[in-house]
């Protein structure tokens, strides 16, 4: 990458028009990044220790809780470092790595929520075969090529971004290095690479997002099937309230990438929901509501507090 630039860091500016609120920033989102960090580990340390929630749903629910403590690590603890007073400067190769792991651990866990609603629908459309389908090595392939997606997903948007030269302006106009904010500071056309960045992340969220109505489209006939007012009820909850993440995950990706002139202020506030609430929301959502993994969790609780004792 030093062949292609001239500059050794980039400096982040923040959140537009939020100047003199960084005390109360800070509090706010240090105790959202707290609070995600530690109830996503509770929960995985739940599933773990529990054998009865040693099933392929909650494999992919403990997946879905270390990206959930991944994801948000990419951008917070440097967002908090600067709302603390210290230095916004970021190094050109640091610059470099969180574009590529925010993309990496967004893209993965995007592939991971299409796995999950396809999980959702062999367990409501073909329960007598859910076992044989979801057999262990299916939904480790699957997590596999989640995997596989995101690496090649976020290795192409690095490097286009990052063979263009950098020479002059190094101020990001945003919280973290993103595309939309990085390529304007390029010293050299970066149409190209506003336009693969552009098609590769659209079309990515679109076909995820497409994967993801079908599988919903099909429990959603499933369901009205059941003769039970009650079970109706409970099984439309559930799905609305997983649709409702999903949204918040492929929502602020969709309208960031898509827009023709980025937005600073809209850009930011999109990117909050979707780095630092959209993985509280998935702690709330997924698991909390989830009646195994809270009599788990409370088992887990239980036997720290004995330790304690």
């Amino acid at each position: 990458m030093g062949n292609h630039s001239l500059l050794n860091e980039f400096i982040l500016l923040g959140i537009p028009q939020t100047e003199g609120l960084e005390t109360v920033l800070l509090v706010i989102f240090s105790s959202i990044y707290l609070f995600t960090l530690l109830g996503n580990l509770l929960i995985f340390t739940a599933i773990i220790s529990s054998s009865t929630l040693h099933t392929p749903m909650y494999f992919f629910l403990g997946l879905l809780s270390v990206f959930d403590m991944l994801f948000p690590s990419v951008t917070c603890p440097k967002m908090l470092f600067y709302l603390s007073g210290l230095s916004r400067a970021i190094s050109y190769k640091g610059c470099a790595a969180q574009l590529f792991f925010y993309h990496l651990l967004g893209s993965t866990e995007g592939c991971l929520y299409s796995v999950m609603a396809y999980d959702r629908y062999v367990a409501i459309c073909h329960p007598l075969r859910y076992m044989l389908i979801m057999k262990p090595a299916v939904c480790v392939s699957l997590v596999t090529v989640a995997l596989l997606v995101g690496c090649v997903h976020a290795t192409t948007l690095t490097s286009f971004t990052f063979q263009l030269t950098y020479c002059g302006p190094n101020q990001v106009d945003h919280f973290f290095c993103d595309i939309p904010a990085v390529l304007p500071l390029a010293c050299t056309d970066s149409s190209l690479a506003q336009r693969v960045g552009s098609i590769n992340v659209g079309l990515l969220a679109l076909t995820l997002l497409f994967s993801v109505c079908v599988s919903y489209t099909h429990i959603g006939i499933a369901i009205l099937r059941i003769r039970s007012a009650e079970g109706r009820q409970k099984a439309f909850s559930t799905c609305s309230a997983h649709l409702t993440a999903i949204l918040c995950a492929y929502g602020p990706v969709i309208i960031i990438y898509l827009q023709r002139t980025p937005n600073p202020l809209l850009g930011a506030l999109v990117q909050i929901l979707n780095n630092i609430v959209s993985p509280m929301l998935n702690l709330l959502i997924y698991s909390l509501r989830n009646k195994e993994v809270k009599r788990s969790l409370k088992k887990v609780l239980q036997n720290v507090f004995i330790v304690q004792e």
